[in-house]
C-alpha cells in the first residue's frame, strides 16, 4: 500500500499547485491545454492498444464489459458521487453531471487508474513491497494533475478516493492476482485499457462525442478471462 499512498499524495501536491496558479490561466489557455492533454491521452490509448496480440479479444472485452457496465450503471454512479462531492465541497456555479468539476474527477479517476503501471506496481508493491514501479506512476500522474486541475478544477483531487480503492484493493490482493494474470492476459487488459482511454480523451478531454466512458471498466476484468478461455480451447 505504500506506493498507493505515495500515488495520492503526489496528485494532492499536483493538483494543489494546478489549483494554485489555474486562476491566473486565461480561459483560451486552459481549453488549448485540455485539447493538449485530450490528444496526449488518445495518442497513449492507442500506444496500448498496439499491445494487444489478438484484436479481436479486445473487441469481445469491449462488448461484454459495456454490456455489464451499462447493467451496473457504473457511469452513473460515478457522476452521482462526483456530484455528491461537488455539493458538499465546490463552490462553483455550474453543478450536474457535466461540470467542470465532475468533469475533473470523472477524467482524473479513469486516467490514474487505467494502464499497465497500476496492475503490475499494484501486485509488486502488494506481494514484495517495492513500490519502485508505483513511484514512477506517481509522479507521472502528480504532473498530469497539475495540468488537469488548472484547467478542470478540485473534482482532481478527489480522484484519489478512487485511487485509493481500486490501486489500494488491487495490492491488497495481489497474491491471488499474481498467480492468476499471465503475460498474454495482462497484454490484452493493456490493449483494452487503452481502447478506455480513447474514449476518455474523445469524450472528456476533447468533447467531441458525449461516451459513457466509465461503463467500458469491466472490460479490464473481461479481456484476460477470454485470453483464459481461449487458452483452454
Amino acid at each position: 500500500m505504500t506506493g498507493t499512498v505515495l500515488n495520492i499524495i503526489t496528485v494532492l501536491i499536483g493538483g494543489g499547485i494546478g489549483l494554485l496558479f489555474g486562476a491566473r490561466i486565461p480561459e483560451r489557455f486552459k481549453s488549448t491545454v485540455i485539447a493538449g492533454m485530450g490528444l496526449f491521452t488518445a495518442a497513449m490509448g492507442a500506444q496500448m492498444f498496439l499491445k494487444s496480440e489478438n484484436q479481436l479479444i479486445v473487441l469481445g472485452a469491449m462488448l461484454v464489459g459495456t454490456l455489464l457496465g451499462e447493467w451496473m450503471k457504473i457511469e452513473d454512479r460515478l457522476q452521482a458521487f462526483g456530484m455528491s462531492l461537488e455539493k458538499r465541497f465546490s463552490s462553483e456555479d455550474e453543478s450536474g453531471a457535466g461540470s467542470r468539476f465532475v468533469r475533473g474527477f470523472m477524467v482524473a479517476s479513469l486516467l490514474f487508474c487505467i494502464g499497465p503501471m497500476t496492475i503490475l506496481g499494484s501486485i509488486q508493491d502488494g506481494l514484495t513491497g517495492d513500490y519502485q514501479l508505483l513511484a514512477v506512476k506517481s509522479t507521472l500522474d502528480g504532473f498530469a494533475s497539475i495540468a488537469f486541475a488548472s484547467t478542470l478544477g478540485a473534482g482532481v483531487l478527489f480522484s484519489t478516493i478512487v485511487i485509493l480503492i481500486f490501486q489500494g484493493g488491487i495490492s491488497l490482493l495481489a497474491g491471488v492476482l499474481s498467480a492468476i494474470i499471465s503475460d498474454p492476459m495482462m497484454n490484452e487488459m493493456t490493449a483494452t485499457g487503452g481502447v478506455i482511454l480513447a474514449g476518455l480523451a474523445v469524450s472528456n478531454l476533447l468533447e467531441i462525442k458525449k461516451i459513457r466512458v466509465g461503463n467500458f471498466l469491466p472490460a479490464l476484468a473481461i479481456a484476460p478471462f477470454i485470453v483464459w478461455i481461449v487458452g483452454k480451447i
